[in-house]
C-alpha cells in the first residue's frame, strides 16, 4: 500500500510539474531559474524527492503561486480523478504488494504519464459509480484473488490449527466438542460469554455474535445451532490465536474499514473451518464418497451430522481439500440467498479457481437461469416445506452451457423454510474433464441428471424454456444491433 508520505510527494510532483508546464518552462530553465539540478527536479516531480521549505519557496516564486497554494494536497480540475485516488483509503490500504507491485511502479506510472494515467482512473470511476461497486468490492475482489492465487488452500493456517490443538490438549474427533473452544476463550483470553442481551434486539436479528473488546464479552444470539455457535467460537479463537487486530466485531457484512479487516476476517474464518473440519479426517471420507460409483445423498448428508457444521461451512471447506487433495483445481463455488418465496436470488459470495467458471455474479440486476441446480433446489425445497426448522438438502446435476462444451457436476447443499422465511443454498460446481472422471467415480451415474443451462434469461435463447422468468431482451438488442450493421454494411459497399 502507498505510505502518505508517497502520496504527498506524489501529489506535490504532479502539481509542480502542471505548473511548469503551464508557464511554458522546460525543465532545465526551471532548475536555473530556481538554483537546482536538472536530475533533482525530475525526482521532484516524479514523487521520488520532497524539496525542503527554501527550496519550495524558491519553487513557487518562479511559478507565481503562494507557498501554501504549492504544498496543499488539492490538484486541478484536470488531474481530481488522480487526487481522489490516491487520497482514498482504496489505494492507502489496497494490498499491493501482496500482488507482487511495488508501490513506486505505480508512482511511476503516475508520473510519467499524468494525463493518460488521469483518463484510465476516470473510466473505472465512471464503472465503478454505474454499477454501484464501493470500496469493499475492491476490498473484496482483492481477497478472491488473493484465494485464487493459492487455489484456496493455506498451509500455514492449516499448521497453525494443528499446533494449536496439540497446545491446548483439545480432542479434535468429529464432532468437535465446542466447550473445548469456551473453555479456551474464557480460560485463555479473559472471555465472558453472554447468551441472552441480544435477544432483546429485535432489529439486530441477523447478527448472531458481537465481540465487546472493551469488556471482552462475546454476545451470541439464543437460538443458535450448535453448528453456529461452533463456527463463532473459532473464529473468535482464531482472531487472537493468529494475533489477528484489524477485526469485524460482528458476524454479519457490515461496511468494512481496511483491507486488512477483510483478510483477517477471512483468516479467522477458515482457521475455524479447519478446526472443526479436521484436515486428514475429512480427506478420508471424501475419497470413500468419491470411491463410490453412485451418487448417494444420504452419504453426503452424514457428512454434516458427523461433523457438525453448517452447509455453507462445509462446501467452503471443499474448496480448501479438494485442489490440494484431489487435483480439483477446476472449480466455483456460489452461494444464492433469497429473502422470501417472492423476492429475487441474491448471489452473495462465489469463488472461481483456475478461470471465471460458468457460472458467475452480475450487477445487471438480471435473473438467474432457473435451470441452476442451486435455485432449482431452493424452490423444490420451498414447495416441501413445514413451519417450525429449515429443510436441508443436497443435490447433484451435470450442467452443459448452452452451446459450448462446457460442463460441470454442480454439488448443492441448500437449506431452506417456508415462504415468508430467507433461504441459502451453496454449490461447488466441479469442471467435466478427463482428471475429474479419475478422480470421481460417481460422475457417470445415470442417476445424476443433465441439464443445458445458461447464464441469466436475459442472454438465454434456449427455446421454449419452462422456467423462463425473464425475456431474452439482452440476446434482441444484439440481434438487432446486428441487423443495423449489416445494414450499413450494405449500404457503404453497395453505393
Amino acid at each position: 500500500m502507498l505510505s502518505h508520505g508517497q502520496i504527498v510527494r506524489l501529489i506535490f510532483g504532479l502539481k509542480l510539474r502542471e505548473l511548469r508546464q503551464e508557464r511554458g518552462l522546460t525543465p532545465a530553465e526551471m532548475a536555473r531559474a530556481c538554483d537546482v539540478s536538472v536530475s533533482y527536479l525530475n525526482e521532484i516531480e516524479k514523487g521520488k524527492k520532497y524539496p525542503k521549505a527554501d527550496k519550495i519557496l524558491s519553487l513557487s516564486k518562479v511559478l507565481g503561486v503562494s507557498y501554501d497554494q504549492l504544498t496543499s494536497l488539492t490538484l486541478s480540475r484536470k488531474l481530481e480523478p488522480i487526487s481522489e485516488l490516491l487520497q482514498s483509503d482504496l489505494l492507502k490500504e489496497f494490498p499491493l504488494e501482496m500482488f507482487g507491485l511495488d508501490p513506486m511502479r505505480i508512482v511511476e506510472l503516475i508520473a510519467d504519464a499524468p494525463a493518460k494515467m488521469n483518463a484510465f482512473i476516470s473510466t473505472l470511476f465512471e464503472i465503478g459509480r454505474n454499477y454501484e461497486m464501493r470500496q469493499e468490492h475492491f476490498f473484496l475482489a482483492a481477497l478472491r484473488s488473493y484465494q485464487e492465487m493459492h487455489d484456496n488452500y493455506f498451509e500455514e493456517l492449516e499448521q497453525d490449527v494443528r499446533t494449536f490443538t496439540v497446545e491446548q490438549k483439545l480432542n479434535a474427533a468429529a464432532p468437535f466438542d465446542t466447550r473445548q473452544l469456551e473453555r479456551v476463550l474464557t480460560d485463555k483470553y479473559g472471555y465472558s460469554l453472554d447468551r441472552s442481551l441480544l435477544d432483546e434486539y429485535a432489529s439486530l436479528g441477523r447478527l448472531r455474535s458481537v465481540f465487546q473488546p472493551k469488556t471482552r464479552r462475546l454476545l451470541l444470539r439464543p437460538g443458535l445451532s450448535s453448528a453456529q455457535e461452533a463456527f463463532v467460537l473459532g473464529r473468535e479463537v482464531a482472531f487472537h490465536y493468529l494475533n489477528l487486530r484489524e477485526r469485524p466485531y460482528v458476524n454479519a457484512s457490515f461496511p468494512v474499514r481496511s483491507f486488512d479487516e477483510v483478510l483477517n476476517n477471512f483468516k479467522a474464518s477458515y482457521f475455524a473451518g479447519a478446526l472443526l473440519m479436521e484436515e486428514e479426517a475429512l480427506v478420508r471420507d471424501l475419497q470413500k464418497l468419491f470411491d463410490a460409483t453412485k451418487w448417494d445423498e444420504s452419504q453426503w448428508l452424514s457428512l454434516l451430522t458427523k461433523y457438525n457444521v453448517s452447509p455453507e461451512m462445509f462446501m467452503q471447506r471443499l474448496t480448501n481439500l479438494l485442489p490440494r487433495h484431489f487435483g480439483l483445481q477446476s472449480l466455483f463455488f456460489l452461494r444464492f440467498d433469497q429473502a422470501n418465496a417472492t423476492a429475487p436470488y441474491e448471489l452473495t459470495k462465489e469463488l472461481h479457481l483456475s478461470r471465471l467458471h460458468n457460472p458467475h455474479g452480475n450487477e445487471l440486476h438480471e435473473h438467474y437461469c432457473r435451470r441452476w441446480i442451486s435455485l432449482r433446489l431452493l424452490a423444490e425445497l420451498r414447495l416441501q416445506a413445514k413451519p417450525g426448522a429449515p429443510t436441508v438438502a443436497i443435490g447433484a446435476q451435470r450442467s452443459r452451457y448452452y452451446g459450448t462444451d462446457n460442463e460441470y457436476i454442480c454439488l448443492t447443499l441448500a437449506r431452506a423454510s417456508t415462504a415468508t422465511e430467507p433461504a441459502v443454498s451453496v454449490t461447488v460446481g466441479l469442471l467435466c474433464d478427463e482428471n475429474l472422471k479419475r478422480k470421481v467415480r460417481f460422475i457417470g451415474d445415470p442417476a445424476i441428471p443433465l441439464r443445458i443451462v445458461n447464464e441469466t434469461c436475459e442472454r438465454c435463447s434456449i427455446p421454449d424454456c419452462e422456467v423462463r422468468s425473464a425475456p431474452p431482451l439482452e440476446i434482441e438488442r444484439q440481434q438487432r444491433r446486428q441487423q443495423l450493421a449489416e445494414a450499413v454494411a450494405t449500404l457503404v459497399h453497395g453505393g
